[in-house]
């Protein structure tokens, strides 16, 4: 049989699949515009930057990085389970957090299986659900966020993952504990639900639900958290999963060897440890969310109200123009088109010198498209 092309050679499940595509780098808007002055809110990284521990600690850790670094990540590991209060044998490390979440979809999901995530969610579910060949359903969203009714009535004798962001990525709305608990309490036992709390550290503690009780008490939850956003460390891809020991031994099986680098290794647990850095992120994060709310009103533009560290607004059908208008100005936020949020762009919530940036060059481009 003749090949005429390498998609005759690729697997049918990845012939469908659309390359993720990230926040516009700023070299790229560098040499596209040839732009100096630029202010990136696309992808929902930390203003502060790495807490100076952490850089200090990496400095002291250059010298190692011929060697490989430790595949188990021990200390790393030891680090969250005695932060968290679980085994270390209920922890997985990843590259990133989307690594972890693509090792649940390559460990519980096949063809024949399906998997259930909400609509506005996270795009790397369903990309990680149909790399694999399974099938993906997608409920309606309620308020820009899960709609648990309507996640529990596509549950059948097929559904072997259940994906929900909690907060929700590109929305910023979060469930309260006992809803989620509800929720969770009500699925068949054969079913995995993974809390993807990549932004859980932005939640008031006093807020947040308890998910390590519900790890605790349901054997089928995983926990999935990074250290790319509160803490700062998006460069060096470090995520994790917390889960039962059983699924955790499963998950270790597949994910690559070495997938979290020295740096990263070290630097995460420094950052982990820094309580200091994640509440000035916390307190800078609130109070550039009001910066950017009250812009949003004196603009006259509704907005999802958010508990990560971005803000979505709603633009309406001139949304592609006013990002494109945006980038010219030298703002890079985020369209949201991918997400069906076509009319709404994403705003990454910045130090207060950039937010007031984004909302005068908002105000100009509004003017003028």
């Amino acid at each position: 049989m003749p090949i005429h092309s390498f998609q005759d050679l690729a697997a049918p499940s990845i012939k469908g699949l659309q390359t993720y595509q990230p926040g516009k780098p700023i070299d790229e808007l560098q040499r596209q515009l040839g732009l100096t002055d630029i202010i990136k809110l696309a992808s929902n990284e930390n203003p502060l930057g790495p807490s100076e521990r952490v850089k200090q600690v990496i400095r002291e850790s250059m010298a190692d990085i011929s060697r490989y670094p430790d595949g188990n990540g021990f200390y790393l590991k030891q680090a969250l389970a005695e932060k968290i209060g679980v085994e270390i044998t209920m922890v997985t490390l990843g590259n990133g957090s989307n690594d972890v979440l693509d090792v649940i979809a390559r460990v519980f999901l096949t063809v024949g299986r399906e998997a259930i995530y909400s609509e506005h969610a996270f795009v790397v579910y369903g990309l990680s659900t149909q790399a694999v060949g399974a099938t993906a359903r997608v409920a309606s969203a309620k308020d820009y966020g899960h709609n648990l009714q309507a996640m529990q009535a596509l549950v059948n004798e097929n559904t072997s993952v259940v994906f929900i962001a909690n907060p929700n990525n590109p929305t910023g709305t979060w469930l309260e504990a006992n809803e989620l608990e509800a929720f969770i309490k009500a699925l068949p036992a054969h079913v995995i639900v993974v809390l993807d709390e990549a932004y859980g550290e932005y939640l008031d503690p006093s807020e947040a639900p308890k998910s390590i009780v519900f790890l605790k008490k349901y054997p089928n939850v995983i926990i999935t958290r990074t250290f790319s956003k509160a803490y700062g460390l998006a460069g060096l891809r470090v995520g994790y999963a917390l889960s039962q020991p059983g699924v955790a031994d499963l998950l270790n099986r597949v994910r690559h060897p070495f997938n979290v680098n020295s740096l990263g290794l070290v630097a995460a647990q420094e950052a982990l440890n820094d309580q200091a850095y994640i509440d000035q992120s916390r307190l800078l994060n609130r109070q550039g969310m009001q910066q950017l709310e009250q812009g949003f009103k004196r603009l006259k533009l509704k907005y999802i109200p958010s508990v990560a560290n971005f803000i979505t607004v709603e633009i309406g059908p001139k949304a592609g123009e006013v990002y494109l208008a945006l980038l010219q100005e030298g703002v890079i936020v985020r369209p949201v088109t991918g997400y069906q949020l076509p009319h709404h762009l994403r705003v990454s919530i910045g130090l207060s010198n950039e937010n007031t940036s984004c909302l005068d060059a908002l105000e100009k481009v509004l003017q003028r498209v």
